[in-house]
């Protein structure tokens, strides 16, 4: 039985994308999870997924999962597959409006005790959940990196106490820039990443968008900037931050814990991400063009003052 390094949690969801120029794509794979995935696959890694899937999901969607992730913590639902507008807005802010009726499970299942035994032994798990799921799947996994990446319907404004109450629990946090600034009230990115620390996270990823990301870490001084890479057409911004924080936890565990590599492997799986429609394919990034993209981002990192 394959014991995959790193594993996803999350929900897998068919996509009907509306760009900001009305331009549509319909019935594309998606969900935070599986683009995810697909980040951390983009570094060479075979990520198992936890998630569940509908009776309806298309055939091309499930032999796309199989080929590139390792599918034994998925759940077989018996209702239709979750499936979502996905609206853009011309300033990157994304609305999700979900199709079907059924929806609960998709959001909050599976749960830590139906993980796969094969799972156990992962080195890094990437969350996509609410703050209060974060301490079940903490006490499931005491001893691999978390990266949280909260869920986008639970960043918002109120929700600060039980975002402070999770941090603790995590090894590195990873909000984007304006949900962020929903929970602080804040919004200056470099005020959101310390406000972060100083409740207790140790590590902080801060998706910028079209700005880049901003990192930091409790333990040394400093915040350092990433800018994004450049692309030659950005496609489809669905699901770009998720292959960040993929990118970010296989760099993390492939280079023990270095922030800046960490940072730039997030970087580059994002623009990726960026130049196609739906999920990313990790067989279409060439090695040489994935590390010159690494190595752009290096040479390009500003160390802010702490």
């Amino acid at each position: 039985m394959e014991r995959p390094a790193i594993v996803c949690v999350g929900s897998i969801i068919i996509d009907d994308i509306v760009l900001p120029d009305g331009v549509t794509c319909m019935g594309v794979l998606g969900g935070g999870v599986s683009h995810a995935a697909a980040g951390a696959a983009a570094w060479g890694e075979r990520p198992g997924i936890v998630a569940c899937l509908g009776r309806d999901l298309p055939a091309a969607a499930r032999d796309r999962l199989a080929r590139d992730f390792d599918l034994q913590g998925v759940i077989a639902l018996d209702v239709p597959q979750a499936r979502a507008w996905q609206v853009f807005e011309w300033d990157g802010r994304r609305t999700e409006i979900f199709r079907v009726d059924v929806l609960e499970s998709f959001l909050t299942d599976p749960q830590p005790e139906q993980v796969s035994v094969a799972y156990e032994a992962a080195r890094g798990l990437h969350l996509l959940r609410p703050a209060g799921d974060v301490a079940g799947w903490r006490a499931r996994f005491p001893a691999a990196t978390i990266l949280w990446e909260p869920s986008q319907h639970f960043m918002v404004a109120g929700h600060l106490p039980q975002f402070r109450a999770a941090l603790p629990l995590v090894d590195i946090v990873s909000p984007n820039n304006l949900e962020a600034g929903l929970i602080y009230g804040l919004d200056d990115p470099a005020d959101l990443v310390r406000a972060m620390l100083d409740d207790g996270a140790r590590v902080v990823a801060l998706r910028l968008g079209a700005d880049g990301s901003l990192a930091a870490r409790a333990d040394q001084p400093g915040l350092i900037h990433l800018p994004a890479v450049p692309v030659a057409e950005i496609v489809d911004q669905t699901g770009a931050g998720n292959a960040y924080c993929g990118g970010f936890l296989a760099g993390w565990l492939a280079t023990g814990g270095d922030l800046l590599a960490a940072a730039c492997y997030g970087g580059a799986a994002a623009s990726f991400a960026l130049e196609v429609t739906g999920v990313l394919d990790p067989s279409a990034v060439g090695p040489a063009e994935r590390e010159r993209r690494r190595r752009w981002l290096a040479d390009r990192a500003i160390i802010l003052s702490a």
